[in-house]
């Protein structure tokens, strides 16, 4: 099942499940409200991604209770949303988001550094965030931007120390993301000792999306092909399997560190073959299973 976040023609924004059937989502905030009038089920207003999921709503049996009795009640048709729609960030302001560094052997060997031992754990600023279709901005001043192709977790629970063995509990969905990059800002910061925060939570610098596929069509293990596409030419390109740290492990570390909440996102790391884009570059980043997520680099002020 397949979640996302989106904008009508009227600039009115829901939530809405995609189907292969149907050729826009339809409205999972309206169907929700139906289906607790009709099965005397108590439940919240909510009206984003980060209410669903707060309010533990972001549920594989919940929602396939609601669509099995939007079907039923043939309400498929009165709640799409096919035409005008505008997909958005699944989630716009995220508590957090936690990423790894290096988590791909070749990635950690064309940087020239070695394999780590233990997750290299970084932040992003949350007014990092854009959507899909959404322009990132190349600031002025800087001399090199790398896009990196990520598979992303979305966490549905609060959880500390959360033991490897029930980390999977814990997860929503995922997405795909791009952890955009200031390498010449990163590399100025490593030289100085510094944090890579600047260079990596830079305003419009994590594209996520398009949507969050929930755990019943990813399964266990995590095996997704994960791939760069700068205007049509592949650049980067691996799979999950080929992480160093898992993502039940890297929950679990995270977790013994930090207070995970819902919302919160953790990237999970790019494979090699980094290299810089410039204003007009187009970015897609596909993730199996999830989708692609593009994104234009345009220069500040254009």
């Amino acid at each position: 099942m397949k979640l996302v976040s989106y904008r009508r023609a009227d600039g009115s924004e829901s939530v809405g499940i995609l189907r292969d059937d149907l050729n826009g989502p339809y409205d999972l905030i309206r169907a929700l409200e139906i289906y607790a009038v009709a099965s005397n089920l108590c439940v919240p207003i909510v009206s984003d991604m980060m209410d669903l999921l707060n309010a533990g709503l972001v549920d594989v049996e919940l929602l396939r209770g609601i669509e099995s009795f939007v079907e039923s009640h043939n309400l498929l048709e009165d709640l799409n949303d096919a035409e005008d729609f505008t997909l958005l960030a699944p989630i716009s302001r995220p508590g957090a988001i936690y990423a790894l560094g290096r988590n791909y052997p070749a990635h950690a060997r064309e940087t020239g550094a070695e394999v780590p031992t233990e997750p290299i754990v970084f932040g992003k600023a949350v007014t990092s965030i854009v959507g899909p279709e959404e322009d990132v901005i190349y600031k002025k001043g800087l001399t090199r931007v790398d896009p990196e192709a990520e598979l992303a977790v979305i966490i549905g629970k609060m959880g500390w120390s959360i033991p490897e063995s029930e980390a999977m509990s814990y997860v929503a969905g995922y997405t795909a993301l791009n952890d955009v990059t200031a390498r010449d800002l990163q590399k100025t910061f490593q030289e100085r000792r510094q944090p890579w925060f600047v260079s990596k939570g830079i305003d419009t610098f994590c594209p996520i999306g398009p949507c969050i596929t929930l755990p019943d069509e990813i399964g266990e293990p995590i095996e997704l092909d994960v791939k760069l596409y700068v205007n049509g030419e592949l650049r980067q390109s691996d799979n999950t399997r080929s992480m160093t740290f898992s993502v039940p492990f890297m929950i679990s570390w995270i977790s013994h560190y930090f207070t995970l909440h819902p919302g919160d996102i953790i990237a999970t790391g790019t494979p090699e073959g980094i290299a810089p884009v410039h204003p007009g570059d187009v970015m897609e980043v596909h993730v199996d299973k999830i989708g692609v997520l593009r994104n234009r680099m345009v220069g500040d002020g254009s």
